[in-house]
């Protein structure tokens, strides 16, 4: 991630970041380092299992710890203007436009570093997201996916 790469989040997805954040430099790096001095404790370091499953453990809580203070220091936080036009924050209700058989799905419309498509949490540089930004109730659009074309309605902005 360049250094003034804006990340886009919710004020959720802010506060869950903030959350874990928080958990690994109170919590987590604090374990770690006691389980580093007891297992230098043991004595010999170069073949000391626990010792290296420690050192191990220490780095990747260590650079998470890093990815989340860059994600933050860049985060810009989304604000939902309206429901006149589809927009990064907005929830749409969405129907697939199908010969056999219309599907509707609604999405929330988050940065990348948010997205969950499991929880309907879909990021803004999708497929989809891309072909209904700015779109209004009512609008159809083209949707340019990897296995092809497809229509999407939106039925609402909420």
């Amino acid at each position: 991630m360049k250094n003034s790469e804006k990340v886009y989040l919710t004020d959720q997805g802010f506060l869950e970041l903030e959350t874990e954040l928080n958990d690994l430099k109170n919590v987590k790096r604090p374990a770690v380092i006691k389980a580093l001095k007891e297992a230098r404790a043991l004595g010999d370091l170069s073949e000391n299992a626990d010792y290296d499953a420690a050192r191990n453990e220490q780095a990747q809580v260590e650079g998470r710890i890093q990815e989340l203070e860059k994600i933050m220091e860049n985060a810009h936080i989304i604000e939902k203007n309206s429901t006149d036009a589809v927009c990064l924050g907005s929830t749409v209700k969405i129907e697939y436009i199908e010969e056999d058989d219309d599907d509707t799905e609604e999405y929330m419309i988050v940065g990348s570093k948010e997205a969950d498509p499991s929880n309907n949490k879909i990021s803004n540089e999708s497929p989809l997201a891309k072909a209904i930004m700015n779109a209004k109730a009512g609008d159809i659009r083209a949707v340019e996916s990897p296995n092809g074309t497809y229509n999407v309605k939106i039925v609402e902005i909420l």
